[in-house]
């Protein structure tokens, strides 16, 4: 019950916060909401670090879905279902770091950076959207588990820094494309998913924010609740 009360709250704030970044003078309120919401979409470890009291709602949805499962939760495909909840953590974390550190930072990956496609034990490299059921089924058998999540904290750090240094105008900014030319270099999207390129080329920056870095991670966090939820 508590899950699923703050789950409407998170979603209510989404709205809130979709009106706020795309008002003019107000960016100070849409930074701080984002911040507020992005928290509550992460483990709250990598926020009780430096936020502290800042956010004085602070709960995880992560954690609340998470912390409790079991490892056979996690890694299976539910009857008449697409996914596990390995690929949802997975989908999240690639395409928030794909996202946020190529087309908003123009910057290196998380996942390209300290050994993480080894230390996550896969040999995929793209955001899991069109993943054939082959791979599918690899990547939630096989996955390190405490890698999957320590991989996901090390995104939401990384994008707490990039978002802590956006100006107002950089907002407005639309997404480069040269910028999405190095997702597809880099094999972050799969060319069966060039429909999600073509979105991100529409968007600017505050649109990458809400889509996918809030309301993105709430739906497949949602999606995460449902399927922990099956029986088998």
């Amino acid at each position: 019950m508590e899950t699923e009360t703050n789950r409407k709250r998170l979603l209510a704030q989404q709205t809130e916060l979709r009106r706020v970044m795309t008002s003019s003078g107000r960016f100070d309120e849409a930074m701080l909401l984002f911040l507020k919401q992005h928290a509550s979409l992460h483990t709250a470890k990598i926020h009780t670090e430096k936020s502290g009291d800042r956010f004085t709602e602070f709960w995880s949805f992560e954690d609340a879905i998470l912390d409790d499962l079991s490892e056979e939760q996690f890694r299976r495909i539910p009857k008449n279902c697409e996914h596990s909840i390995v690929w949802c953590i997975w989908h999240l974390a690639r395409i928030e770091d794909v996202a946020i550190n190529i087309l908003v930072a123009d910057g290196p990956q998380v996942f390209t950076q300290a050994g993480w496609q080894e230390r996550l034990g896969v040999p995929f490299r793209d955001c899991g959207n069109e993943m054939d059921d082959e791979d599918m089924l690899s990547l939630s058998a096989v996955i390190d588990l405490q890698a999957l999540r320590d991989y996901r904290a090390a995104v939401g750090r990384q994008t707490q820094k990039v978002t802590a240094q956006l100006k107002e105008t950089d907002l407005r900014n639309r997404v480069d494309p040269i910028r999405i030319q190095r997702v597809l270099d880099e094999g972050a999207i799969l060319e069966a998913a060039r429909g999600v390129t073509d979105y991100w080329s529409r968007r600017d920056i505050a649109g990458l924010l809400l889509m996918p870095a809030s309301r993105h991670t709430l739906i497949h966090l949602g999606e995460a609740q449902q399927l922990k939820q099956r029986k088998r």
